[in-house]
């Protein structure tokens, strides 16, 4: 994190991530908040860590939460609008998909080998390296925060796994790790994206506070980091003095979705696009044309003012530039009748309007 002491001899951040800041205001307004509470927010995020592609010191994350929903259905609408989402932009299920796996796996296992609970975060930061450093190097990190040797060997078989079915020979069918699991695929088979997601059993999130499903996005052509994730965390409130409530959500950050576009030449040229230009053919009918402007804002039509003595060749490139729709002129002999000139680009017409008829 970016973190410092301010004038005040504060030690202070910079936000990482929004969920904790919900957090707060679900706590703040208390029983004032009707449950289920659908939330959603794209904020500012920094993050001191190393760049690299898709990674950004500085980047805007979008976040949809639900709170107060104990079942996995939760879990199934975030990551169904995520798909929407996709869909949208142009992507496909052969483009982007999800891991889905749940830390209540990673519990199981843990107290299956008498692995004391205080270890659980520790190895849920290692676990989430998998995919970034050697093998050696995760089994040695294990060891070092007191993970028995026989554990390690048992916990990164269990790992490998790549589908229910085999989780359930594992782990059994009385589990709840399996039931929430197979419910959730149930659930996306509903919702008609069954074929954007997998289970992972190496999925963990490495945040700390997540205590069920977890899941993330991912470009199937594995050349970037993963586009975003969420998971449940059911006992997040508490950490900040408030109630537990059920609680799931994810982050999707921009920088990855991004690179994705850019990859798959879906990423849109966003030209500015202003409905008029306005501009006066005399110095002295600056005002006038200032009069102009605010009667089309106050219609809620956007206006360029062109604030400076400039020749007409200068304002069509002007329109041009920023795709005005419409050239509006303020000339003597029109503004003395009440009257402006409409010069609609697209086509070329031209004609006189009075004042009290512009729309």
């Amino acid at each position: 994190m970016y973190n410092f002491e301010d004038r005040g001899n504060r030690r202070v951040a910079l936000r990482p991530e929004l969920t904790p800041s919900l957090a707060r205001v679900v706590i703040q307004k208390g029983k004032s908040v009707a449950l289920p509470l659908k939330w959603f927010a794209i904020g500012q995020c920094w993050r001191y860590e190393r760049m690299t592609r898709g990674r950004r010191r500085e980047h805007y994350q979008w976040n949809m939460d639900i709170i107060g929903v104990p079942e996995v259905i939760a879990e199934a609408e975030l990551i169904s609008s995520i798909v929407t989402f996709f869909k949208r932009l142009g992507l496909t299920s052969s483009d982007v998909g999800f891991k889905v796996s749940s830390r209540k796996l990673l519990q199981e296992v843990l107290r299956r080998y008498s692995v004391p609970e205080d270890l659980f975060s520790k190895v849920c930061v290692i676990i989430d390296k998998m995919e970034k450093i050697p093998m050696d190097e995760i089994k040695r990190e294990l060891k070092i925060v007191g993970v028995s040797e026989n554990a390690i060997e048992q916990l990164l078989q269990v790992l490998t796994i790549k589908s229910l079915s085999e989780l359930e020979e594992v782990l059994g069918t009385s589990v709840d790790v399996v039931a929430d699991l197979k419910n959730l695929f149930l659930l996306a088979d509903k919702f008609g994206y069954s074929d954007w997601i997998q289970f992972d059993a190496s999925i963990v999130r490495g945040l700390a506070y997540y205590t069920g499903i977890v899941f993330e996005g991912f470009d199937r052509e594995r050349k970037l980091r993963a586009i975003c994730g969420g998971g449940r965390y059911d006992r997040l409130l508490s950490t900040f003095g408030g109630d537990d409530l059920p609680a799931c959500g994810f982050g999707f950050g921009d920088a990855v979705i991004v690179e994705l576009l850019k990859e798959k030449g879906l990423l849109p040229e966003l030209s500015p696009q202003v409905e008029n230009i306005v501009c006066s053919l005399e110095p002295e009918l600056q005002g006038a044309a200032s009069q102009v402007a605010t009667i089309l804002r106050e219609k809620g039509q956007s206006v360029d003012l062109v604030l400076e003595g400039k020749p007409l060749k200068w304002v069509f490139k002007r329109a041009a530039r920023i795709n005005a729709h419409r050239l509006i002129l303020v000339g003597n002999s029109e503004w003395q009748k009440g009257m402006v000139v409409v010069k609609t680009l697209g086509t070329g017409e031209q004609f006189d309007v009075k004042l009290d008829q512009l729309e």
